[in-house]
């Protein structure tokens, strides 16, 4: 049970990070990427994998 929870921890801090440093991105940036802006969270949760 502990182990779970450490990892549902570590998996939002993940996206947390990769959330965070995506939306910084210009619109260019992230057009660069092949990401809109609207796609982050997506992304983001698909960091967590």
């Amino acid at each position: 049970m502990i182990d779970s929870v450490v990892r549902k921890y570590h998996n939002w801090k993940r996206f947390r990070a990769t959330h965070d440093e995506l939306s910084q991105l210009s619109n260019r940036e992230l057009n660069d990427l092949g990401i809109s802006r609207a796609d982050i969270a997506f992304h983001a949760r698909a960091s967590m994998r």
